[in-house]
């Protein structure tokens, strides 16, 4: 693959030339006024004008931070300052940035002083390093959108970096998360982040929580929150209850959660704060499922990310092996076989074969109720042999309180939770206007996020073209909502067996329930022949999937609530 084209072989669709994000002015002064990821000094070192999209602001800001680190004899130069530096020298997508930050990188080392190095290769710890885009070499589409999230968000994350794989969503994303955590809206800057900090720590995901941890204190954040979810207000803490069911449970929430935090004098919750932080919350379980499923390394600059270790004769060291790094790409390749290759064939048949057999009859009613009843009873016995209880560690679950919920099987021990008709409450007749009526825009952004997820297509699966996808995208779509006991009338859950094999079934199963469970040995087991862009889509498919169906159980109650 050719960096900064679309990526070969994939399901998911070519987008069209990306406008500029729309961040606006008032997203770039709210970015200054809150002293944005880069705008903030540490010691004589200012990162501010970094980010900036004027060559001539960048330049002088650079001379200056040169200036700071080097004098004195690289006295300024503190680890944490060296790690940021590596990080533009990698992650920038302004060269001139990128040159003089490597400069001054080797200014430091010839002073004497050791500099850091990347731990790992690449973005992603599943995807080869030499398949993803490299920052650098992406063509004018890419680098637009490079520009515009660096500029505007301080930082080009990994998230992003393996979320190019499909530019008209990434578009989206970046779009919907930069309204959630920047624009107007009901809830304050720091009470976004520390939402986003408990819902990422419910799956333990370290990599959210730490980028949020930063962010918090950015925006003016109390430090003392960060000792635990006991030492926020009390506001925050009355939240936790609907934030663990709706990561783990959701269908257990009822208009009676609803209404406690509405009702708590005051400490009560307005309606459109409600929304908002909803929003936030499923936002960012959904966006721990795609961490995990994709294995987003840690930032550069993040801890994990870097040491200051040099490297050995073979350009890694034995500590990097044991944090599940390796030296050499091919380690991460599945190779291709025959076995492989009969499998993308034998997949096409049976669409092909499903297709034909909807031409010729339809089930009845009563055949399609009893298949999706049979499919969400065989969905709970879908699990890994690699499934293992493991403990959160400490930094991680203090932002959160009873470490020991976690996902059950809504059938379980014969407890029974009724189905969830999609035809009774829906998110495009029911779940957007409430939205958009309490939180003005979110509802049009989530609508067009989910749209692009589930309907890209470049009608291609693995090496073969014009392929029409659609059956298999609904196939993965409405597993993961059958998974959450929503039924589709119109929808023949007989076809779901038929296409996702058992090795796909725990992988889904695996990053929307339990992500931080989720290993590369899944990552490769499952379409093994596939482009590692095709499996980014189908992590894209689960995160909106996931999301959707978690915000469904949580307006239904707010909307039962109302009425």
């Amino acid at each position: 693959m050719r960096c900064g084209q679309r990526p070969a072989g994939s399901f998911s669709s070519g987008a069209a030339r990306l406008p500029r994000l729309r961040y606006g002015a008032a997203g770039a002064g709210l970015l200054r006024r809150r002293g944005g990821s880069m705008e903030e000094r540490e010691g004589d070192v200012r990162w501010d004008g970094l980010c900036s999209r004027d060559a001539a602001a960048r330049a002088a800001a650079l001379e200056h931070l040169g200036q700071a680190v080097l004098r004195r004899g690289g006295a300024a130069a503190a680890p944490r300052v060296l790690a940021r530096l590596l990080l533009l020298a990698k992650r920038c997508p302004f060269r001139d940035v990128r040159e003089k930050s490597e400069a001054i990188l080797s200014g430091v080392q010839e002073l004497g002083i050791r500099i850091p190095r990347p731990l790992g290769h690449g973005p992603s710890r599943f995807i080869p390093e030499k398949e993803t885009i490299q920052v650098g070499n992406e063509d004018a589409m890419m680098h637009t959108l490079f520009a515009e999230s660096f500029a505007t968000l301080g930082r080009l994350d990994n998230v992003t970096l393996v979320m190019v794989f499909h530019p008209q969503y990434l578009e989206s994303f970046l779009k919907t998360q930069h309204y959630l955590l920047q624009m107007d809206g009901p809830l304050p800057l720091h009470y976004r982040h520390y939402i986003g900090i408990m819902a990422a720590a419910r799956h333990q995901c370290s990599y959210l929580v730490n980028l949020h941890v930063n962010d918090f204190l950015h925006v003016g954040g109390d430090p003392k929150w960060l000792n635990g979810l006991e030492n926020a207000p009390q506001k925050l803490q009355n939240l936790g209850e609907l934030n663990k069911m709706l990561a783990h449970r959701p269908w257990l929430i009822t208009k009676e959660h609803i209404e406690q935090l509405l009702k708590t004098e005051e400490n009560s919750w307005s309606l459109a704060e409600l929304i908002h932080a909803v929003v936030l919350l499923t936002h960012y379980h959904s966006l721990a499922s795609f961490t995990f499923g994709c294995g987003i390394s840690p930032e550069i600059d993040c801890e994990g990310g870097h040491t200051f270790r040099p490297p050995s004769v073979s350009n890694y060291c034995i500590c990097d092996m044991t944090n599940g790094y390796h030296g050499v790409d091919d380690i991460n390749a599945s190779p291709t076989t025959t076995e492989s290759v009969c499998e993308v064939e034998a997949l096409m048949e049976k669409m092909k074969q499903l297709q034909e057999c909807r031409d010729e009859e339809e089930a009845s009613q009563e055949e399609m109720a009893t298949r999706f009843e049979r499919e969400k009873r065989e969905s709970m016995f879908v699990c890994s042999s690699e499934d293992e209880e493991s403990a959160p560690t400490r930094d991680v679950s203090r932002h959160f309180e009873d470490t020991s919920y976690g996902y059950k099987d809504f059938s379980r021990h014969g407890m029974h939770v009724p189905t969830f008709r999609a035809q009774d409450y829906s998110w495009e007749d029911h779940g957007y206007s409430l939205v958009n009526r309490l939180y003005p825009d979110v509802g049009q952004l989530l609508d067009e996020k989910f749209h692009i997820a589930y309907n890209l297509t470049y009608n291609t699966m693995a090496m073969h073209k014009d392929v029409d996808t659609s059956m298999l995208r609904r196939a993965i779509w409405n597993y993961i909502h059958c998974m959450f006991g929503i039924r589709y009338d119109d929808y023949d859950y007989g076809e779901i067996n038929q296409l996702l094999d058992r090795s796909f079934k725990v992988y889904i199963k695996t990053v929307v329930c339990t992500p931080e469970k989720t290993t590369k040995r899944m990552y490769d087991s499952f379409w093994r022949q596939f482009e590692h862009s095709e499996k980014v889509h189908v992590n894209l498919l689960l995160v909106e999937a996931r999301m959707q169906a978690e915000l469904l159980y949580a307006l239904r109650a707010i909307t039962r609530y109302m009425t």
